[in-house]
């Protein structure tokens, strides 16, 4: 079946329909990882956008029940140059375009995704359709301009939980890293919340020993206090953070009470919370190869990242926070600490989940935080 890719810049792409039927719209970005489509189809970071990945073999090893990061694929969209027949893997269960057309996610391949990602790269994100149903090119260009923006845009609410519930699964088995040796259960009580939070996040914080509650999004400083944890954790999300009044105010409500740590927009949220800005990248950081920069150890880690707004260092001067991480690409802020209060946050994705484990270390550190606030 024929499909179409239509940006709001006029481009169309022509290619082959795999995956479900129909029609979607978002912001159309770029992803650089080799590996890890599953992953990252089911960020819930993802939402509100159409990836296109970079490499040009995508669905060769399958999914699997495994390693989704949510309850199910969170892309509005998904954009390949070929889309593998085969699947071999020894976990594969299902192959890529059955599980998207479960799911309910249009995809479309056979497009040149190098000329996808020059235009994204040169003009910036684009909004875009993918459509199965309309091919007529002035349509689709049409209703990829009139179709929201991600400036502004409140997603969380469309990914966060309805109520609290407590987290108890754990990175076991032959996939744990090394990195994070396992801890005895229920060691702290941490308070996660929910903007969109990667199932590996909490899978690692629960084999560090950490007991579990996580509360949605619009949960206030008090509920999150009546808990009493030992630490608060601020997970990813998607959309624009300035939209989040009531997530900074939250925070803002937390800071210097319990030891913060926070992650992608949860490391946004943190800048607003103590009076700082955020601003919207051209195109965005969104793969597993991104450097980053430890101002304090001058070591440099390889991450995995997915973001389209990033902190305004020139904003933080009274917000008693400090740069501590930069990105080698463009010199955007990937990391800050308060110089007075255990907070801490980073722009880039820990978890691993996909993506490198050189980060993750920055687990082990919050449940230092959390040891060194109980002395």
């Amino acid at each position: 079946m024929r499909a179409k890719l239509a940006l709001e810049d006029g481009t169309v792409f022509n290619g082959t329909s795999f995956g479900a039927e129909g029609e979607r719209f978002g912001e159309v970005v770029f992803n650089t990882s080799m590996s890890g489509y599953q992953e990252i189809l089911t960020d819930p970071s993802y939402r509100g956008q159409i990836v296109t990945m970079t490499y040009p073999l995508i669905g060769n090893y399958g999914v699997n029940g495994e390693d989704i990061e949510a309850r199910g694929p969170q892309a509005e969209g998904f954009v390949v140059r070929e889309a593998s027949r085969v699947r071999s893997n020894f976990r594969s269960t299902e192959d890529l375009a059955t599980y998207l057309k479960k799911a309910g996610v249009v995809g479309i391949e056979g497009v040149d995704t190098r000329l996808v990602t020059l235009r994204l790269r040169q003009h910036g994100a684009l909004r875009g359709v993918i459509s199965t149903t309309d091919l007529d090119d002035a349509n689709l260009v049409k209703k990829a301009k009139e179709s929201p923006g991600m400036a502004g845009r409140d997603l969380v609410k469309e990914v966060t939980p309805k109520q609290s519930y407590a987290w108890t699964e754990r990175t076991e088995g032959p996939l744990a890293p090394a990195a994070l040796p396992a801890a005895a259960p229920d060691l702290y009580r941490v308070a996660a919340l929910d903007y969109g939070v990667k199932y590996s996040s909490l899978r690692h914080l629960t084999r560090l020993g950490c007991k579990l509650t996580v509360l949605p999004a619009t949960a206030t400083g008090k509920q999150v206090l009546d808990l009493k944890p030992d630490g608060v954790f601020l997970s990813n999300g998607p959309g624009d953070p300035s939209a989040l009044d009531y997530a900074a105010s939250c925070v803002r409500d937390l800071a210097g009470k319990v030891p913060i740590f926070g992650i992608c927009l949860g490391h946004q949220i943190v800048a607003h919370a103590m009076g700082g800005k955020t601003f919207k990248l051209k195109f965005g950081h969104h793969g597993g190869n991104h450097p980053v920069k430890d101002l304090k150890t001058g070591k440099v880690e390889i991450t995995a990242q997915n973001h389209g707004f990033a902190v305004d260092p020139d904003s933080l001067g009274k917000t008693g926070l400090e740069v501590t991480h930069i990105n080698l690409n463009d010199q955007t802020v990937e990391g800050m600490a308060h110089k007075s209060l255990p907070l801490c946050c980073v722009q880039y994705h820990p978890e691993a989940g996909p993506g490198p484990h050189d980060s993750l270390y920055l687990f082990r550190k919050f449940i230092q935080m959390m040891a060194d606030r109980a002395k």
